[in-house]
């Protein structure tokens, strides 16, 4: 009888144990751009340690950073850097918002594969996204209207590309605001007088992307800084991440994690 209730205490043990390993888990919320990054990055992860469960969300750096504020999300995928308001917001309820830097990117402007304009500067992407250049003839190319395709509030992206491109000026009212780089990609590649703007990570054969301020966003000009568009990639947590979270971002930092970077079409860190 003693060894029969040994037995089944092991098997009780073991089982509480199964249970207890795979809770175990590790919510992410925010950028569309980093989900990528993140997801690929998280099979592998879990490959290597199965006790460890990863959820992953998209809906925005805006989404990420408000989850990471009301503690349902362990790391806030941003695709900028969060605001003094946020990071104020944040430390009023108790949570201490640290970044970790994951990839680099360069947001690349793309209009319709059709389209013969091969460069644009800042300054007419400006005045094409505020309305003041209509027409593709404007800057070197054919007679066709313009349709601004843009991100909407919550994007992080829109946040970077309204600063480095737009110098926070006002969206054209017409624009089409787009929820997902995949959305932008898709919309322009089937709008002949199209132009957006998205992660490196989401290029297509479909569109066609034009240098900005005659610069390629590429390794070199990324790293280098020299695209005018180039930015970092971030998670954050709540304070330093420590135990699986610290694991999981040390392996997505590590080379194993960076070539997963460079496979999803971004820039590793160095």
């Amino acid at each position: 009888m003693n060894k029969k209730y040994i037995i089944v205490a092991l098997i009780l043990l073991l089982a509480i144990s199964f249970a207890v390993a795979k809770s175990r888990k590790i919510t992410c919320s925010g950028s569309t751009t980093v989900l990528p990054i993140a997801q690929a990055a998280a099979e592998a992860y879990m490959d290597k340690h199965p006790d460890v469960n990863i959820s992953i969300r998209g809906g925005g750096s805006g989404v990420g950073i408000a989850a990471l504020q009301n503690g349902s999300a362990d790391i806030a995928n941003s695709s900028r850097v969060m605001k003094a308001k946020e990071i104020s917001q944040a430390k009023s309820k108790g949570i201490n918002p640290t970044p970790y830097a994951v990839a680099l990117d360069g947001i690349a402007i793309v209009v319709h594969k059709s389209n013969s304009v091969a460069n644009l500067s800042i300054a007419q992407i400006r005045d094409i996204y505020n309305g003041k250049i209509k027409n593709w003839s404007e800057v070197g190319g054919p007679k066709l209207p313009i349709v601004v395709i843009s991100r909407d509030v919550a994007s992080g992206t829109f946040e970077v590309f309204n600063e480095k491109a737009l110098g926070g000026s006002k969206v054209v009212s017409s624009a089409q605001l787009l929820a997902s780089n995949n959305a932008v990609a898709s919309t322009v590649g089937s709008t002949p007088g199209g132009i957006g703007y998205i992660g490196l990570g989401y290029l297509t054969e479909e569109i066609k992307t034009v240098k900005v301020n005659s610069i390629t966003p590429n390794t070199k000009t990324v790293q280098d800084g020299s695209y005018p568009l180039a930015r970092k990639l971030y998670m954050y947590t709540n304070g330093k991440a420590k135990g699986d979270l610290g694991s999981y971002i040390a392996f997505i930092q590590s080379d194993a994690g960076q070539k997963i970077v460079v496979e999803q079409g971004f820039i590793a860190l160095k």
